[in-house]
This record gives C-alpha cells, structure tokens and sequence, in this order.
C-alpha cells in the first residue's frame, strides 16, 4: 500500500508539473500574422435590411447636417477668386483671417508675430455666395485638412516669394506684403507690414503645411529656418471668424501695384 500511494503521489505531481509548464509555454506564446487572403464580398441587402441600416444612421447624419447647415454669418456679396488679377476679395478675406488668427496662437506660443501671410491660388475650391454662410460653405472653401504653419524666411526667400507671385500671374491669397511691379516685372517698394524690407531680417510668414513642404513650386518656403505647426485647420480658423461675426467685412487694401 505505501509503494503504490507513492507511485500515486509521484504521478500527480508529475501531471501538475507539466500542466504548469504548459500553462507557462501557453501564456508566453505570440502570434505572428503570416498570410492575409482577401477576396471580393457582393453586398446585397433587401430592402428591410437597407431601411434598418438607414434608420440606424439617420440621428447621425441628421445631427452633422444641423450642424453644417447653421447659419454663422451674412455676406453681402459673392466672393470668388477669379474676380481679380493680382489678388482677389476672398483671398485677400482668406490670408487676412488667417494672419489675425494665427498670429493669436503664434504669439501665445512662441512670443512673437506673424509678418505675413501667403496661401496658395489652387487651395480655395468654391465660391463664397451672397446671403447667408453656413459651416457647409467653409467646408465646400477649404474641402482639404490643411494646417496653418508659420514659417520663418530670410529676406533673400521673401523676394523669392515677391518675384513667384509676379511669375505665376495668379491671385494668391496674400496679406501683411506689399509691392509694386514695375516695367521689368520686377518687385520694388517692398513693404511688410508697412515698413520697408529689410537685410538680414528674419521674417515670420504664415501659411499651409502643403504649401510649408514645397507644394505649388513655393521652395522658398523649404529653405526656412524654422517651422512651427499651429494645430490649426484652415477650415476651422474661417469656421471660427464667421462665427464672431455677423457680417463679413472685406478690407479692400491693394497689396500689388503695377507701374
């Protein structure tokens, strides 16, 4: 009796044992994904099944359309970016709510301020109609997650900037510069901020990251000294003015003279 309740005794502990380090091999396993098949899936629905889908979905696109269909300001007239040479109302509406606004955050942050502003012709989609504006319009605008940057430029890259502009013939959203082109095609009088350019200066331009990273040929803004993100949407800086205001107002400034 002894010898077999010790035979007994041995057999379990050695099952214990085993389940233990099983249990140990089981917790310290990790899978690796080693083969992905996909294959096309038809999707056909009866039409209680589309009317339960729709009926799920429908407070939720009721509640965005609430949203983006809010009234947040009047305009007294179209604005397109056509309706200009050299610079445009919505542009020019663009690049000064975005100098405002940026220089807001830019200054809260890094304790300095905003030059310039300068965007590009291409980013602004549609027109900014008469009547009442709507969340929707700012999208339909800036339809694109563009950010605002501030970049900062040598004096060299802003008349790089000032001979791109007169190059390209096109009325990008400009504000805080100024200067007149004369019978060379040729940027003189440069003004920034009503002053005139500066050597040696560093200069602190705003603008969107696609424009920040080259986009349109602007390389001048890629041989910046320093970038800063402002966490900004471009979408969201126009959102955010026509919901301060009740009537858009647009500075009918000249930024570009031609001799």
């Amino acid at each position: 009796m002894f010898k077999q309740t010790t035979k007994n005794t041995t057999a379990i502990h050695l099952v214990l044992i085993i389940g233990f380090l099983m249990l140990i091999s089981c917790g310290n396993q990790k899978n690796y994904l080693t083969k992905i098949d996909g294959s096309k899936i038809s999707i056909t629905k009866s039409t209680s099944q589309a009317t339960e889908f729709d009926d799920f979905i429908k407070p939720y696109r009721n509640r965005i359309d609430a949203d983006l269909n809010e009234v947040l300001a009047y305009n007294p007239e179209s604005l397109e970016k056509s309706d200009g040479k050299w610079q445009s109302k919505i542009g020019t509406l663009l690049s000064d709510i975005c100098l405002q606004k940026g220089n807001l955050v830019f200054e809260s942050r890094e304790n300095k301020k905003i030059d310039l502003c300068l965007l590009n012709y291409g980013g602004i989609r549609s027109t900014l109609p008469k009547g009442a504006i709507t969340a929707k319009n700012a999208y339909q605008i800036m339809p694109f997650e563009n950010s605002l940057y501030v970049v900062a430029l040598k004096t060299d890259q802003i008349l790089e900037l000032c001979n791109y502009i007169i190059d390209e013939n096109k009325a990008h959203p400009l504000s805080g510069l100024t200067f007149t082109i004369n019978k060379d095609k040729q940027a003189v009088k440069i003004m920034v901020q009503n002053k005139p350019l500066e050597l040696n200066k560093i200069y602190y331009v705003a603008t969107n990251d696609y424009l920040m990273n080259g986009g349109d040929d602007m390389t001048f803004f890629k041989t910046n000294t320093g970038a800063y993100d402002l966490n900004y949407k471009i979408r969201n800086v126009l959102i955010d003015y026509l919901k301060e205001v009740d009537t858009i107002r647009i500075d009918k400034k000249i930024t570009i003279l031609q001799e």
